[in-house]
């Protein structure tokens, strides 16, 4: 190889799931171990890998998907390396161990397919967004890819008293054992924030993590509903 190039040649394979750089996700798949991807995601592969959009299991929950939350995903299946990634977005891989994440859709790469999913209403904002705020929730023993616009940080809400306050905007997950509720500070107006134009916070509490990603594009927003 030439040895310029030498470098950003694979490592050899730790893990299930693992990041190739920040911009790229490289999954070790087997057969029997199928994945759950983001359409269009994938970058590279070698082996034999084959891919089913819109799968069965993907189609019995879209029909729960009244809210629009969900993101259009691809069954894969076989043996080899696959490299997926989202248009040079910042890759986040997250091993569950038996916890649960919540996720903003369109932050969502990659999940193993055993994992169990589905849409969920956030408690707590009703009052705030009319019907209220919809996440992907995954739980179990897996692995999760995650994408953030710029490198994220993650919160770490301590279990205390205090809140964790972060703009709708930038939030990618949460751990969904947190509690949630919105906050409007009108007398700070918009200068708060920068992405929704007002005010507007979900305030964070409890033992868990939040993840946090430096863009706050319109195209990133979580889907709240008026």
């Amino acid at each position: 190889m030439n040895q310029p190039l030498a470098g950003f040649a694979p490592a050899p394979v730790t893990a299930r799931m693992e990041n190739h750089g920040s911009h790229m996700l490289k999954v070790a798949l087997q057969t029997g171990n199928d994945l759950l991807a983001r359409v269009g995601s994938m970058v590279a592969y070698e082996g034999f890998i084959q891919y089913e959009p819109n799968p069965p299991a993907v189609r019995q929950i879209a029909r729960d998907w009244v809210t629009g939350e969900g993101a259009p995903l691809m069954k894969c299946s076989g043996d080899g390396l696959l490299y997926l990634a989202d248009y040079g977005a910042d890759v986040v891989v997250i091993n569950l161990g038996g916890d649960g994440i919540s996720v903003n859709a369109t932050n969502l790469l990659a999940f193993d397919a055993h994992l169990t999913w589905g849409v969920e209403r956030v408690k707590g904002l009703a009052k705030f967004a009319g019907q209220g705020l919809w996440n992907t929730k995954i739980s179990g023993q897996g692995w999760v890819a995650l994408t953030s616009r710029g490198k994220p940080i993650v919160v770490d809400c301590g279990g205390g008293e205090d809140e964790t306050y972060v703009d709708p905007d930038a939030l990618v997950a949460w751990s969904p054992n947190l509690k949630v509720k919105g906050k409007r500070s009108f007398k700070a107006q918009s200068l708060i924030g920068r992405g929704s134009g007002e005010a507007y916070q979900m305030a964070f509490s409890g033992q868990g993590i939040v993840v946090v990603q430096p863009s706050e594009d319109s195209t990133d927003r979580l889907r709240i509903r008026g």
